[in-house]
């Protein structure tokens, strides 16, 4: 199977968010998240990712009803795990939901869900979003204590949380690396394996040395990409070399 790639397009309502603050009264016309979705999916995305926070800092409730109206892809919602969000999970119904930490002091997502520490909460919401037909993820750090845990809870799939090894260098990145090598094996064949954070387009040849991935989520480095070649080459090109992945 091919290695699938997930585009996350927050960055996009991040920049429409930054004139819409200044500007309260203004229509959100641009740029346009469901253009982004369109031209993401032509540069041969195989689904949509969006987050929408609870302080709604960027993707807003409507972006996600009119990504899920227009959408010939699947939606993977990013979301925390608070009775609101699983109501509107619930409501939305993506194809796909990632459990994510959520800090309101954070620019953006800075680690792991530590599912232990949360683990009846996580699982209770995990078993009400299957019961609806969505399938879930949980992002966590490629720590093989975690691992267990999503899988005693009942994930579909896991997302390994990939900044770490993004921000190491050297031997110090080889380690990181070594940990998702070992977290990817020990989740299959029981949980599907994504990978997200922090990959752009020099770093991901190593990102494809991990076994048993199914998809890679990637948003800023596409998006930062985009703003030089379009969004379309730049989800091709990252697609081109996600092609040299062999499980």
């Amino acid at each position: 199977m091919p290695l699938l790639l997930g585009v996350n397009i927050d960055h996009v309502a991040t920049l429409r968010q930054a004139r819409y603050a200044l500007s309260p009264d203004a229509p959100l016309i641009e740029p346009c998240v469901i253009e982004a979705a369109r031209a993401a999916i032509a540069g041969g995305a195989d689904s949509i990712t969006i987050h929408v926070r609870s302080d709604r800092r960027h993707m807003l409730d409507a972006d996600a009803v009119k990504l899920r109206e227009m959408l010939n892809v699947p939606l993977n919602l990013e979301m925390a795990v608070t009775d609101e969000m699983a109501g509107l999970a619930l409501k939305w119904k993506p194809e796909f939901v990632c459990l994510v930490p959520e800090n309101r002091l954070e620019i953006t997502t800075e680690g792991g869900l530590n599912v232990l520490g949360n683990f009846d909460k996580t699982r209770m919401t995990i078993a009400k979003l299957q019961d609806a037909g969505i399938r879930v993820s949980i992002f966590i750090d490629p720590d093989l204590t975690q691992v267990e845990a999503a899988g005693e809870a009942c994930a579909d799939m896991i997302e390994l949380h990939t900044g770490s090894f993004a921000n190491a260098v050297g031997d110090a990145q080889e380690a990181e690396l070594s940990r998702l090598i070992e977290a990817a094996k020990m989740a299959h064949p029981s949980m599907q394996v994504n990978a997200g954070h922090g990959i752009h387009y020099q770093n991901v040849a190593s990102i494809l040395r991990i076994p048993h991935l199914a998809e890679l989520n990637i948003g800023h480095s596409i998006i930062s990409r985009a703003v030089f070649t379009g969004l379309t080459p730049a989800v091709k090109e990252m697609k081109e070399l996600l092609a040299a992945y062999s499980a």
